[in-house]
């Protein structure tokens, strides 16, 4: 973990929720994909935590939803504007060995994906993509994921792509895979229990008060006891997750 100043150049929406921000930085110590950063918010106790969405040796890119006061907040945030952040933080995607991945998304669980994708794709893999939104006009990024993954779209109410979620989707079809990822809301992480039998891993989200581990705010249980998501994940093993 270290703390850097960083620089906003390029802060912009991508549907009426959701938007992009790339940060100017050093981020050569960051290791896996779905690490996160804290960011810190003028008037505002508490950090805020991000996934990593992509990165470079000098920038960082977040996908963040509208969801309260202090991402309300950042929409107003200007290029050339720094901000406070926390680098290096959770354990991120530290499996890569898969020869046919299947990355399953929900929503804002999207973000992590857009590096995860890169670095398979640097190896000659084309990721299998369950990208799941309630309607249509939720989905980001499309050409991109298009371009890199085998890519299957599912809405809840069959605006677009299959008609229904990403978990009936798996049930209903034969998918090949050897390994899967997958980011989302929990009802959805917890159903996946159901339906991927083969070696996973799930990148959680959950309040968190420091952001690295000290004050045991963001615990959750597991089969080896309680785990800090923000030290000992956000990335878990499926298998190893109880959810309450």
């Amino acid at each position: 973990m270290e703390k850097q100043i960083l620089e906003i150049i390029e802060n912009r929406s991508l549907n009426k929720a959701v938007y992009k921000m790339v940060l100017k930085g050093d981020f050569k110590n960051i290791k896996n994909p779905d690490e996160f950063i804290n960011i810190s918010l003028k008037n505002f106790y508490l950090r805020r935590p991000f996934s990593v969405a992509d990165y470079t040796l000098d920038t960082l890119t977040i996908i963040y939803k509208v969801l309260g006061e202090g991402t309300k907040e950042m929409t107003n945030l200007k290029i050339g504007d720094k901000l406070d952040v926390l680098i290096g933080l959770g354990n991120g995607f530290y499996d890569m060995n898969s020869q046919k991945p299947l990355l399953i998304a929900g929503g804002i669980g999207i973000a992590p994906f857009i590096n995860l994708i890169k670095e398979f794709n640097k190896e000659g893999i084309r990721p299998t993509l369950i990208y799941g939104e309630q309607t249509k006009d939720n989905f980001i990024l499309l050409d991109f994921f298009k371009d890199n993954t085998n890519l299957y779209l599912t809405t809840d109410d069959g605006s677009l792509g299959y008609f229904g979620n990403s978990v009936d989707f798996i049930r209903n079809n034969i998918i090949d895979y050897d390994k899967f990822y997958a980011c989302g809301p929990i009802p959805m992480l917890k159903s996946l229990n159901n339906v991927c039998t083969k070696i996973g891993y799930v990148s959680l989200e959950a309040r968190m008060g420091c952001g690295f581990g000290a004050c045991m705010g963001c615990s959750i249980k597991t089969v080896d006891g309680y785990k800090r998501v923000c030290k000992e994940g956000p990335v878990f093993l499926a298998s190893e997750v109880i959810y309450e």
